[in-house]
């Protein structure tokens, strides 16, 4: 479910970024307001004269803190993903060892005693 939002909003952070960038690409720089006052045809445009201008400013302003949003969402789920294991080991389950047990001593067996065994030392 997790991988699930992180690629939407990753989707999401993504075309509000193309549109961001869209945006400031469409809109007018500050010397172009001179143009428009001597006739460039601004003023009859669809928005009209300052109409664009609100009207791509507010949309930009928007979409800026749209993706602000997306990249601190972005760095929320990144950051509380949980961690996949490093090595083999650790995705291994152990189960708790058992109590060490004493060594039991190992002794070998007594032959059994004769009259010619009797002479041998031990």
């Amino acid at each position: 479910m997790q991988g699930l939002w992180f690629s939407l909003l990753l989707t999401v952070h993504i075309l509000v970024g193309l549109s961001l960038i869209g945006l400031v690409l469409l809109q007018h720089g500050k010397g172009a307001d001179m143009g428009a006052a001597f006739g460039s045809g601004a003023s009859g445009s669809l928005f009209g004269a300052s109409g664009s201008a609100n009207f791509l400013s507010r949309t930009t302003a928007i979409l800026a803190s749209v993706f602000f949003l997306t990249s601190l969402s972005l760095t929320y789920v990144a950051s509380t993903k949980p961690k996949a294991p490093t090595s083999v080991m650790d995705t291994v389950k152990t189960e708790p060892a058992a109590p060490a047990k004493a060594p039991v001593p190992v002794t070998a067996p007594e032959a059994p005693v004769d009259s010619k065994t009797k002479d041998i030392p031990k």
